[in-house]
């Protein structure tokens, strides 16, 4: 693991959407100014001309406060979007008070006019396609609310703000995965640069050490030649885990089982996997690893550290089928009972539960000299569950 310093020296990513929220910016400041104009030209005629006022000068404040808050990415916080939705809906609906009879009747602008839909642009930028549609209903229906009438200017009016909440989501949505996309692919470089680093030091010191205890321990013979051998499967087994690559959580927070089991390789566990990614939900995938390492101790716990074991992973269309297998001398009849009763079943008790909270089934299939396999089957998420499959005889 890197030091805090190189931690913080992982690459940033900008924020995809930043130009969206610099165009909306721009928009609010510009319709502000565009109601200024009207709120001047209208004066007189307001039915309460102070009130009109006391909206317009609210306007501005609040326009400069969330073109401060939006311009950095800390301020685009999903509450802050919510506050400027309800604010500007509430400036809106004033009109009600402020415009006489006569414009309310005429298609003269409101007090708030155009600056009313740079709430719709704000909730599509932070929330995409949804939010842009909800809002840009909203604020047609607050135009209605005070109106009181409908007519084809205010259709075309509800036409324009969906869709432009709907165009406007779109591109903060695809921006939103770009960005996610790019923060993947500097973490798994930053990743990548730090194993090697890593690997460069392990391949200078610890490597080098077991290389020579393996091949001195060959050389002496004996009870040294015992080293020699684990030595040499420590020496298989550190250079599986530097070299194999990081594994990344996609978008959809799937990882790639078959990539993760590579890490268990060694010169007397063999891995089989499918040459395609088998890509499953994070937690699923940690917990199938751990099922194969904890089936693995059991083997070397049981048939010994010269048993060769055999890790196999079988992608079925509605399942996926973890099977760890060895050569050791198996296991005799009446001894997994004779466990069970005397609570002894450890290792194989760990493993049942695990794949039980998986839902999905264990098999355990052995016989005395012929060796021990486990298969664990478990649906994959929104598959029907697999019919429970008990253990036999080969």
């Amino acid at each position: 693991m890197g030091s805090p310093q190189q931690l913080s020296r992982q690459p940033q990513v900008a924020d995809g959407r930043s130009p969206l929220w610099r165009g909306h910016n721009v928009f609010r400041v510009v319709t502000f100014l565009y109601a200024c104009f009207w709120v001047i030209v209208q004066f007189d005629d307001y039915r309460r001309p102070w009130l009109a006022l006391v909206v317009i000068v609210s306007m501005g404040l609040w326009t400069v406060f969330t073109v401060w808050r939006y311009w950095s990415r800390a301020g685009r916080t999903n509450r802050m979007v919510l506050i400027d939705c309800v604010v500007v809906t509430t400036l809106f609906l004033s009109n009600e008070f402020i415009l006489s009879d006569d414009q309310m009747l005429s298609n003269d602008p409101s007090v708030v006019t155009v600056w009313h839909p740079t709430m719709v642009t704000a909730a599509a930028s932070q929330w995409g396609m949804l939010g842009g549609l909800s809002t840009g209903i909203i604020t047609a229906a607050n135009n209605y609310l005070i109106r009181g009438y409908s007519d084809s200017a205010m259709s075309l009016d509800t036409l324009l703000l969906v869709g432009t909440g709907l165009v406007i989501g779109l591109a903060s949505d695809t921006a939103r995965k770009s960005t996610d996309r790019l923060a993947r692919a500097l973490r798994a470089e930053a990743a990548t640069a730090e194993r090697e680093r890593l690997a460069r030091n392990i391949h200078d010191s610890v490597l080098q050490v077991l290389a020579r205890v393996r091949r001195r321990g060959a050389e002496l013979g004996g009870e040294a030649s015992e080293l020699a051998k684990l030595a040499g499967e420590q020496e298989i087994a550190l250079r599986a885990l530097v070299a194999t690559t990081p594994q990344e959580t996609t978008a959809n927070g799937e990882t790639d089982l078959a990539a993760r089991l590579q890490v268990l390789r060694t010169g007397r566990i063999h891995v089989s996997t499918p040459g395609n990614p088998v890509r499953l939900p994070e937690p699923l995938s940690t917990d199938l690893f751990a099922v194969a390492r904890e089936a693995l101790a059991n083997v070397e716990q049981h048939a010994g550290t010269a048993a060769q074991a055999w890790v196999l992973l079988e992608e079925l269309p509605d399942a996926v089928v973890l099977s760890v297998r060895d050569d050791g001398p198996g296991i005799p009849d009446g001894r997994l009972e004779e466990a069970a009763a005397e609570g002894r079943l450890g290792v194989a008790k760990s493993i049942r539960g695990r794949v039980e909270n998986m839902g999905g089934t264990i098999m355990l299939d052995t016989t005395p000299g012929e060796g021990t396999e486990w298969e664990i089957r478990v649906p994959r998420p929104g598959a029907p569950p697999a019919k429970r499959r008990r253990g036999g005889k080969r």
